[in-house]
């Protein structure tokens, strides 16, 4: 079976081990064997089977899906109908397996749970991405993501239209509430990241009132976050600014409301919802007899 051993993402210069991802998996699921198909006696029974699209969204997670059928010994073929990141249709047939029994019916429930959910991911994402237009802000994920999964989370929100904002704590450096609180403020924390960076991370400010944000910009962030703020702050902030920062939305966006924060003329909106809260979509795997 063709299968995917890693997930790069050479900008960040990481890269995650989808089989170790897989193999902790299968490790909670199928444990020493499936109890049932040993009972039944299918374990070599050769058969094929259909991962089915039942509802319309971007498909993404199928390299992934193979490397859990791959994992468990299977010899048999994973021919994948459509790419990450596809438009599917309800009944479309993403991908179609041939091999045994045993390890289709064990690594089913697996493959469906990283194909539900890093499709619901990316189908959000790109929902997202539509509603802002293709030149509006980015719209970007956070770290807000299942403990373990975040590199796979994030290749999702990329097959959805989105782009990743940091990976870690270690790779940018993001100025929030308690660090102000520690400092003295937005502009004495954004400073002393300044003389103390040798890494030359991005420097990301989070404000909570307008003078936080204009704070921020003059003592150098590349980048201001309004968080929580209102439509009516974010123009008061823009206007009051000198445009040397670029400007992120965070906290409250919805569906409902992303267009509108586009509009402001900001350079970035980061969405939590991406990836702690997106449904999954309906995915299913049918034996064919």
């Amino acid at each position: 079976m063709a299968h995917i051993t890693a997930i790069s993402f050479p900008e960040y210069r990481e890269t995650y081990d989808v089989g170790a991802i897989v193999r902790r998996a299968l490790a909670e699921d199928v444990g020493p064997g499936d109890a049932t198909t040993a009972a039944l006696g299918l374990a070599d029974k050769p058969a094929r089977a259909g991962i089915v699209v039942k509802e319309a969204g971007i498909i993404c997670g199928l390299d992934v899906a193979a490397e859990v059928f791959a994992a468990l010994g299977g010899s048999g073929k994973f021919d994948k109908k459509t790419d990450d990141g596809a438009q599917a249709k309800p009944g479309e047939v993403a991908a179609k397996l041939e091999g045994f029994a045993g390890p289709l019916l064990a690594g089913e429930r697996t493959a469906l749970n990283f194909l539900q959910r890093l499709s619901g991911i990316a189908t959000l994402t790109a929902n997202f991405f539509e509603a802002v237009g293709p030149d509006g802000p980015a719209i970007m994920d956070t770290r807000k993501t299942a403990p373990g999964l975040r590199g796979l989370e994030k290749y999702a929100v990329r097959s959805g239209g989105g782009v990743n904002h940091r990976m870690g704590l270690y790779d940018a450096i993001l100025i929030k509430d308690s660090h102000k609180r520690l400092v003295g403020g937005a502009g004495e924390a954004v400073a002393l990241a300044r003389s103390n960076n040798p890494d030359k991370l991005q420097i990301v400010c989070e404000a909570e009132t307008v003078d936080e944000a204009v704070a921020a910009e003059e003592a150098g962030a590349d980048v201001v976050m309004f968080d929580n703020f209102t439509p009516e702050q974010i123009k008061e902030a823009l206007g009051k600014m000198a445009g040397k920062a670029l400007t992120e939305v965070s906290g409250g966006v919805t569906l409902e409301n992303v267009a509108g924060f586009a509009a402001l003329g900001v350079d970035r909106i980061s969405v939590g919802v991406l990836t702690h809260s997106a449904r999954a979509l309906d995915v299913s795997m049918e034996i064919i007899v």
